[in-house]
Parts: C-alpha cells; structure tokens; sequence
C-alpha cells in the first residue's frame, strides 16, 4: 500500500435494483414478480427488477431481447420524478454523516467518512446505520461497500448484493483481490474480460503477473489503471462537487456489424439508453458526438451541436444517423458509441476543497 497517500475510509452505497424496487414499493401488486421499467414497444430496458434478472433480463437490454427471455416480463413506465424524490430523502442520510459526498447517479453514491459529524471510528457501523435509516424512511434496501479507496469500496458493493455490506480490511486487500475473478473488477466489461481470459487472466492474481509495459500494449490506458487497482492502488478522491462535462453510451460488438440495418437498430437502442441516462441525472447537452471504431481498430468521430438542448431520444437517433452517413469510410464497425457534451452541468460549476485527512481506525 502507498504510505504517501492518506488512507480513507470510503463507503459505496449501492440501491437495489432501484427504479424496479420503487415500482414494486409503491404498487404492492407488482411485488414479487418479474418487472422492467422502461422498454416499450422499441426501447431499452432502464432497470429490472431481481424476479426479472433471474431470466437474464438486464438494464439497457432492448425490450425485445427482454421479452424473449421472459416471456411473462411485466413492462413499467418509469416516474424519474418519483426516484429523484426518493433520491432526494437518501441524500439527505448521507449528508447527517459526511459532507463529502459523491453521488454518481440517482441511486449510488461515494461517502467519505474518515472523519464524520457523528464522530463514529467505525465505517462498517455507519454503513449498516446508513442502511437501516434508508429502510426505515423508504421502504428500499441498499448495499454498501466499506474499503480504502473509491475502487475497492465499489466492488465491495456488489458483494453481497441485495440488502447486504462488505467490508474489505487493509490487511485483507491484497489477497481479496488476487482471488477476485476478472470480471468482478470494476471497469472490466465483457469484451475485456473475454480477451483477459483468452490470455489466461481469469483472476487478479493472473493479472498481477502482467507488467505495466505488458498491460499497456494490450490494453492501451486503461492498462496503468489494471495494473494499480489489482495492488490496490486508487487514488482518486470523493469529490463532493464533481461536475460531468459529458455523457457518453457505447457497445462493442462480439461480430462486427456491417449491415445497415443492424446499425440502425443500433444507434436507436445507443439513443434510447443516452436518452434514459440523461433524464436519471437530470442532465442537458448541445453536442451530440458520434464514435465509430472499425474492425481494424482505427476509429472516426463527428460531431454535431444545436443551439439549444436535445431533448428526445429521437432527436439522437436523427443526428447519429446524419453523422453515420458522413463517415469516411465503410468498413465493418467494432464499435459505436454516442456521447453529449456541453451540458446544463457546466453553468452551475462549484468549487470544493477536498480534506485530507489522516487515517486512525479503519474499523
């Protein structure tokens, strides 16, 4: 561990399967069954509920894809004024134990508890409390990750999801996540962790035996990063006031695309799931930015910015569509991704002091 960064004591809080929990809180009929909110006749899936996912149903599926794998899938209009409200009152927790809060969308958050306005030496105490409190005023369970850094605690989260915590100990760190599979690794998508496997990184310690030289040329920046959190190395801070300076969706593809058709329903399942992001974060932009990688890795951008804020999942599909047809090349696509820039965010920019703190206790 890196003696000359302070350690922290970090709490991921994590809803269970939100937006999903909340239908199922407030409409009592729906409790107990397999349910997706969003969707529709063309869109995406914005959360599925724990019933659902044992069919395999997860968010930003296509609705369709959903409905084939569970036939008696009840579809939700989602309510984002409902789950901000919700939001709102979680928030509200948070803020009795810490000022440094960083959320991440509506329903998980960073909270920096090192030092805390309850004076709790305990992390794990202020999680199960934390816990408890969301209960009690909403009805909803959460997850919680307890750790040193913002990676870790993350990770932790998903552990012993639904409605459960994990602490992960400094002294426990390095073989937890030498044990930990590859795919567990918080910023290791699918498509990366089938090449991992391919070269016979199933856990972290396998990863562990990568150089950073190894790392970079096969995974290019993000090899540094792979490198660090394997050993436990993340230091970025809880940042109570971080400004999103864009949004961005992307899939890569297992087969390479080449028929238009299918890039269509692409780019308008891409423009649904920026669509649904946007509105879960409350979140407007002007730059509509279309990103293409093709079969040979080179990759193409463009972009288009409107004088006043997109608003429909429609009107990104249009201008997607626009900036496709402008591309240079037509070649088979490994990659799209949409991305919006210049956003409502930037006119209410705040700036915060991050405390450092020294660490006594970590539980």
């Amino acid at each position: 561990m890196d003696s000359s960064f302070p350690v922290r004591k970090i709490i991921h809080v994590d809803m269970d399967a939100f937006y999903a929990s909340v239908e199922q809180h407030d409409n009592p009929e729906l409790k107990g069954k397999a349910i997706a909110v969003g969707g529709g006749h063309r869109g995406v899936v914005s959360a599925a509920s724990y019933e659902a996912r044992k069919f395999g149903v997860r968010s930003a599926m296509p609705s369709k894809t959903a409905r084939e794998k569970c036939p008696h899938l009840i579809f939700v209009p989602p309510r984002f004024a409902r789950y901000k409200e919700i939001s709102r009152k979680i928030s509200e927790i948070f803020y009795e134990y810490t000022d440094l809060v960083e959320p991440l969308s509506l329903d998980e958050a960073y909270l920096d508890v090192t030092e805390n306005k309850k004076g709790i030496e305990s992390a794990n105490q202020i999680a199960r409390e934390i816990r408890q409190k969301i209960f009690e005023q909403t009805g909803l369970t959460a997850s919680a990750g307890i750790a040193i850094n913002k990676f870790l605690a993350k990770v932790a989260s998903d552990i012993n999801k639904p409605n459960g915590q994990k602490t992960i100990h400094p002294d426990k760190m390095e073989s937890f996540l030498e044990e930990l599979p590859i795919e567990k690794f918080y910023g290791v998508g699918k498509v990366t962790a089938n090449k991992m496997f391919t070269l016979g990184i199933f856990k972290g310690k396998d990863l562990k035996k990568k150089t950073i030289e190894d790392l970079t040329r096969l995974f290019g920046k993000s090899g540094s990063y792979y490198y660090n959190v394997v050993r436990g190395i993340h230091h970025s801070e809880v940042k109570p006031h971080r400004i999103q300076k864009s949004v961005a969706v992307e899939r890569t593809f297992f087969e390479d695309l080449s028929d238009e058709q299918q890039i269509d329903e692409k780019l308008s399942s891409l423009s649904e799931e920026l669509h649904q992001r946007l509105q879960k974060n409350n979140i407007l932009g002007r730059s509509l930015m279309l990103k293409i990688k093709y079969k040979d890795f080179s990759l193409y951008t463009r972009s288009n910015t409107k004088e006043e804020y997109f608003t429909s999942p429609e009107e990104f599909f249009q201008i997607s569509k626009k900036l496709w047809e402008l591309r240079p090349f037509d070649k088979a696509v490994r990659l799209l991704g949409l991305s919006l820039s210049h956003l409502n965010t930037e006119e209410k920019k705040q700036v915060s002091v991050q405390l450092k703190i020294p660490f006594q206790e970590f539980e």
